[in-house]
């Protein structure tokens, strides 16, 4: 017999769904603290019709567009569960509206040239990062402005390709 949509889903049910095996499913409970199934006696897990959708949009998010489990943590931080939920299933219009919201409601941010952008990496002082950041002496003819909006996303990108060499560094 067939479940109905909103039914509670077994941890095995939600694996055969996903095409995971269990133990991923019970591992990402640990890196995302939004993924909160229902547990019952004996420890048996139980996921609600929301968590079975916010793990599809994980899922793709890991496997089809290639993130890593920073990246979709820094995701669910920023955009929340819904924003997730809706790039797995494909829903445009909640995606735009959503990305809308989130874009009306951003705070400018509030870094002077020296600070650094929370959780994102920064250039060693002293060290060029293609032409951008050093010592910014007097004389370099090289020295460029950058609008903060530039410059939280060099550091973004920056961040990116330091956790792509630690994932490098790992595998070596």
């Amino acid at each position: 017999m067939e479940k109905s949509p909103d039914a509670f889903r077994t941890i095995s049910e939600v694996a055969d769904d996903l095409d995971l095996p269990q133990h991923v499913l019970r591992f990402w409970e640990s890196r995302f603290s939004q993924i909160k199934p229902m547990k019952r006696g004996g420890g048996r897990r139980y996921y609600r019709p929301d968590d079975v959708e916010l793990l599809k949009g994980i899922r793709h998010l890991l496997y089809d567009q290639g993130y890593t489990i920073k990246g979709v943590q820094k995701l669910l931080k920023q955009n929340g569960p819904k924003f997730v939920i809706a790039v797995g299933s494909g829903d445009v219009v909640t995606l735009e509206a959503l990305t809308a919201e989130a874009a009306a409601n951003a705070p400018e941010p509030a870094a002077s040239d020296g600070d650094q952008v929370v959780g994102k990496a920064k250039a060693p002082a002293g060290r060029r990062f293609f032409g951008f950041g050093g010592d910014g002496e007097k004389g370099d003819d090289k020295a460029v402005d950058l609008s903060k909006e530039n410059r939280a996303l060099l550091q973004e990108a920056l961040y990116d390709l330091l956790e792509c060499k630690r994932l490098l560094d790992q595998v070596r």
